[in-house]
């Protein structure tokens, strides 16, 4: 090991990466059961409500998803700073990142809302 005390030592850089493979795993299968309840959900007897619920849980799954992805990635990219300068700059890559996804995703979800309540709204014929 040299003297920066960012660098990880071997053996805990393993153990960390074998950390992020098992919680990497654990979410895909967290996921995979969540898409299988949303799509179970909407649809049938519940006309367009239940369908606008179905696009509603996706969004939401479809965005976890991601996010958790990309604080995966970060974290492994973490595992591999070499030093400060590359665990600031990844950081700030990071926070940035996250701060327009959530933006897009916000506008996204609101966007998908509102055409809900509208669908849901309209007069029945």
């Amino acid at each position: 090991m040299s003297g920066d005390p960012f660098e990880l030592p071997k053996e805990m850089r393993a153990m960390a990466e074998t950390s992020l493979e098992q919680a990497r795993k654990a979410f895909e299968g967290f996921i995979g059961n969540a898409q299988q309840a949303a799509a179970a959900l909407g649809g049938g007897s519940f006309g367009a409500p239940g369908e606008a619920a179905k696009d509603i849980s996706a969004k939401a799954i479809a965005f976890a998803e991601k996010n958790v992805q990309s604080s995966l990635t970060y974290a492994q990219q973490l595992i591999h700073a070499k030093d400060l300068a590359e665990v600031m700059r990844l950081h700030t890559e990071y926070v940035q990142a996250q701060m327009r996804a959530l933006a897009e995703q916000a506008s996204e979800m609101g966007q998908t809302v509102t055409r809900a309540a509208m669908d849901a709204a309209k007069p029945k014929s």
